[in-house]
């Protein structure tokens, strides 16, 4: 019998909180040297006038995106060393499409998407954009889950689940992102919806984050968030190998996370 090694396939999701922002930190060379098979992006805060070359169609990559209507704001895309089958823009409500948050790329049987839930941070009115959204946003992961597909939905959820997932989690037991309604639909998500959080499976109680505010010195001191996931379908989450998050420079206020998944794409 011979020996069959396996097939790893590396997807990372990068919140850039401007695409131009973290291309000038050096995001592009970084993401070309780990040589991953799919990158999701979220918060582009550009439109396809905005998008130098190098930004539309890295090296060895084909780009795709969903833009923002709106000048300067969200926006998601993912980039793809294998042409996908095909590319789902948007979620067909109107509302927010509008804002670029979702796009889904079709391997064969998987489905690989990038995700930029609604922040609630900046008052009432987009905690109710982000309250509706969530609402709108279960029945489709449902309709995902009974797809027969297998799905990795990358991004910021713009949620810390547990008290694991923030370094500060009894100061903002009522701010946005860590409301007991937005971590009791993460919890449907996983136990109702039968999705799984990637990271949290490889890794049970590791304390560790995506996101830092820029007051203080929370990057410094490391009072961070974890609210970039992969989260998955039973089956592909099971093949998953090993996850990382990366430190070492710093392209935005979140960092990427990278999960290698033994699956052959």
């Amino acid at each position: 019998m011979t020996y069959q090694p396996e097939t790893l396939m590396k997807i990372i999701t990068a919140n850039l909180n401007g695409i131009r922002s973290a291309a000038s930190k050096g995001f592009f060379p970084w993401m070309l040297a780990q040589q991953a098979d799919i990158v999701c992006v979220q918060e582009l805060k550009a439109q396809a006038a905005d998008m130098a070359p190098d930004m539309l169609v890295p090296r060895g990559y084909h780009g795709y995106f969903h833009y923002a209507e709106k000048k300067g704001y969200s926006g998601v895309g993912i980039y793809a060393k294998r042409k996908p089958d095909a590319v789902i823009e948007g979620l067909g409500i109107p509302e927010f499409d509008a804002e670029g948050r979702y796009l889904e790329a079709q391997f064969g049987k998987l489905s690989v998407v990038s995700l930029y839930l609604p922040s609630g941070s900046s008052g009432e009115e987009r905690q109710a954009v982000k309250f509706r959204f969530m609402a709108a946003f279960l029945p489709h992961l449902m309709e995902l889950r009974n797809s027969g597909r297998e799905v990795i939905l990358c991004g910021d959820w713009n949620i810390a689940h547990t008290e694991k997932d923030l370094k500060n989690w009894r100061g903002n037991k009522k701010n946005s992102g860590f409301l007991p309604e937005e971590r009791a639909w993460l919890t449907q998500v996983f136990d109702e919806a039968g999705f799984v959080d990637v990271f949290r499976k490889l890794h049970p109680e590791l304390e560790a984050y995506t996101w830092w505010s820029n007051r203080g010195q929370a990057w410094a001191k490391d009072v961070g968030w974890r609210i970039d996931y992969h989260i998955a379908t039973p089956g592909i989450a099971h093949t998953a190998q090993s996850a990382g998050i990366y430190k070492e420079q710093r392209f935005s206020d979140h960092a990427p996370l990278t999960v290698d998944y033994n699956y052959a794409l």
